[in-house]
């Protein structure tokens, strides 16, 4: 998400941090706050097994190099972004909560980027069944200060809207059947629907 798991999982893994003033390190930090909607076509049970699984999770994160931990117990995962001018090697961790099989999680994450800056948040994500589909709803809150926060308001969150569609089509793609009529080109046939198959 694992959107963030996403997203998901992303937005969470931009976590930057140390470049710290003395003080409270928040109190410069740029907060964010995103929510969407995805239609995935596939049921409410194999979305939600999607969600925590981290092989899933590992090939829609855009840049992630390095993913561990489990669902019980968080995962971990490193990302190379560059967010304008700014390159950096992330490294964060993300745990799961108030997990409702088949329904819902939240997500809370934090992490660093050594120089680039810092961040933390947390998304809340919930299942709902439409006939054969999954309606897939999302919430992100999430703060990041450093060199990220001082590129300004419009770069950050561009990146980090364009971090959460690049994620939520690969999630799509990896749990959902390809749409009737829609057919694959060679190259994606074996990734359309791939983690799908594996439970059918």
């Amino acid at each position: 998400m694992p959107v963030q798991v996403l997203t998901l999982l992303h937005i969470l893994s931009q976590r930057r941090c140390l470049v710290f003033t003395q003080g409270n390190p928040w109190k410069e930090a740029h907060p964010m706050k995103m929510s969407d909607s995805k239609v995935i076509n596939a049921g409410p049970a194999t979305v939600f097994a999607a969600m925590l699984d981290r092989d899933v999770l590992a090939s829609c994160v855009p840049g992630c190099t390095e993913m561990g931990g489990s669902a019980s117990e968080g995962f971990t995962a490193t990302v190379v972004q560059k967010v304008g001018p700014v390159k950096a090697t992330f490294k964060g961790e993300v745990e799961l909560s108030d997990i409702v099989e088949n329904e819902g999680l939240t997500l809370t994450g934090a992490g660093k980027g050594g120089a680039a800056g810092f961040a933390k948040g947390g998304a809340n994500v919930r299942l709902e069944a439409d006939g054969e589909q999954t309606i897939l709803h999302y919430e992100v809150e999430a703060k990041v200060g450093g060199k990220l926060a001082q590129l300004g308001s419009r770069i950050v969150d561009g990146f980090a809207k364009k971090m959460a569609d690049q994620f939520f089509t690969a999630f799509q793609d990896a749990v959902g059947a390809p749409e009737e009529g829609e057919e694959d080109s060679a190259e994606d046939a074996p990734k359309k629907g791939w983690f799908r198959r594996l439970r059918s």
